[in-house]
């Protein structure tokens, strides 16, 4: 997604930069390039315009072309316009504490992926602490009860059917069901139809009425380029849904209707999809967005998602090991998995500034992980705890084993060491901070003195940790890992 946009826009102002000082004549220029690759990318022609033109009003005034860097004022009006385009802040669901149960309605055409979003909407609220149900009321669509309790099923979460073939019924029993079983959040997966209809639409005008929902989402498939912005107006009309939840971010697609809803309908986008797994779906940050399609990458998000494995799974045992820097291969393998829960080399480097451009020129290895993993699995438990024991004969069996050459076992014996040396000079400044006056016996987060998860490592520097090693101590250990 956005990936063609991206790269027109790096040109532009890679063009910029290259002049030093600016003329008009060079905004108009660059301002006409930015409005075609927004064309291209399939937004709405009323979108664009309002955009150049404000963004071009801005480019021309005293203080950008006067400056003594131009081309960066200029790359930051386009992210401030662009962001705004986008929502400028961040649009958050309103769920009333006190309340059993809240009730969220998803509404949307068949095949923008309602069934799956609201699957992971459960599985995000769950990780927030609270208590859903998913409750079907799709009774058209084959299966679509099935398919929602297989999704309910697998990440743990209740799922109410009820009985026939009145989805307003349904939708009234679910939400008895949610209060019968203390469910604090009530999920609505309605009917869709191929294309816009009044029985659809009067179908959801009649769950709204009967359910009063506290939030009503409507799930776009990002695929569907600008043609989105008649179907959310439409359901804007009749439904008045709260926000958008734009699917299948993942694609091909150009992109052109996740920059035109907003500007278009005054809905906001709250949540966007990539995936299919549980966890895809990501609360919307305009501004975070618009980093990303200039090219600056989206290093918060990154370590968001770092945070996010550390809470799910913090070894004990691991973290001890390297408090008491004595890295082996075990911890080398939770390391890598830990990337790979956080999405994988891709997903590190895409976060990365100009890490999207570098994945497209095939600067990245993606299965680096993959061939790390198979190589220590081949080794013996005594060979992963104690590697300075592989000699010769062992680096050429662990390389049968492995399907590899002995070069590849070497090349990765040398990462681990070159880690090891890392993670032995990390501890060792962590240690030193500890040492300093006022350090020791200073209580953590959450209160406790010297608890795990509210250690001083990595956070008082700032930095969200992973395992007991801060985010820019990740990123040195991701360089070394090749």
């Amino acid at each position: 997604m956005f990936d063609s946009l991206q790269d027109q826009l790096q040109e532009v102002f890679d063009d910029l930069r290259g002049k030093g000082r600016l003329t008009e004549d060079d905004i108009r220029v660059a301002m006409r390039r930015v409005r075609m690759a927004l064309l291209e990318a399939d937004v709405s022609y009323k979108v664009v315009k309002g955009f150049v033109t404000k963004a071009s009003a801005r480019c021309m005034e005293a203080d950008v072309l006067e400056s003594l860097t131009p081309a960066q004022n200029v790359v930051k009006v386009v992210l401030e316009e662009l962001t705004s385009l986008l929502g400028d802040t961040d649009a958050r669901i309103n769920l009333k504490q006190g309340k059993h149960p809240n009730v969220i309605m998803l509404v949307g055409l068949q095949g923008s992926g309602k069934t799956t979003a609201a699957a992971k909407l459960a599985y995000l609220l769950k990780g927030e602490g609270h208590n859903p149900v998913l409750v079907a009321c799709d009774v058209y669509r084959p299966a679509a009860a099935d398919q929602l309790q297989t999704l309910g099923g697998e990440i743990g979460v209740r799922v109410y059917r009820g009985e026939g073939t009145d989805p307003v019924k349904i939708a009234k029993e679910g939400l008895q069901y949610a209060i019968d079983n203390l469910c604090d959040v009530a999920i609505i997966d309605t009917a869709g139809r191929l294309h816009v209809d009044e029985e659809m639409m009067s179908e959801a005008e009649s769950i709204k009425a009967a359910t009063d929902p506290d939030e009503v989402l409507m799930v776009v498939d990002a695929m569907t380029g600008q043609d989105v912005v008649n179907v959310v107006e439409t359901f804007s009309e009749r439904v008045d849904f709260d926000g958008v939840i734009m699917s299948k971010m993942d694609g091909d697609a150009r992109g052109g209707g996740a920059l035109s809803i907003r500007e278009s309908t005054g809905k906001p986008i709250k949540f966007i999809s990539s995936g299919e797994k549980p966890s895809s779906l990501e609360v919307f940050h305009p501004d975070r967005m618009a980093r990303r399609i200039l090219g600056m990458g989206d290093v918060v998000s990154l370590i968001e998602s770092a945070v996010k494995v550390q809470q799910e799974e913090e070894e004990a045992e691991a973290t001890e090991r390297l408090r008491r820097m004595d890295l082996n291969l075990n911890d080398f393998l939770d390391m890598n998995r830990q990337i790979r829960k956080m999405g994988g080399v891709g997903k590190l480097i895409s976060a990365l500034p100009g890490g999207d451009k570098m994945m497209s020129q095939g600067q990245v290895d993606e299965h680096a992980l993959d061939k790390i993993e198979i190589i220590i699995n081949s080794m013996t438990k005594q060979e992963r705890e104690k590697p300075d024991i592989i000699n010769g004969s062992r680096r050429a069996r662990i390389a049968a084993g492995a399907g590899v050459t002995v070069t590849a076992v070497n090349q990765l014996l040398k990462q681990y060491g070159e880690t090891r040396k890392q993670v032995k000079k990390m501890m060792a400044a962590y240690a030193e901070e500890d040492a300093r006056p006022g350090r020791k016996g200073r209580p953590k987060k959450g209160g406790k003195k010297g608890g795990k998860k509210g250690g001083s490592r990595g956070r008082r520097m700032g930095m969200p940790s992973v395992g007991g090693l801060s985010m820019s101590d990740i990123k040195k250990i991701q360089d070394l890992m090749g």
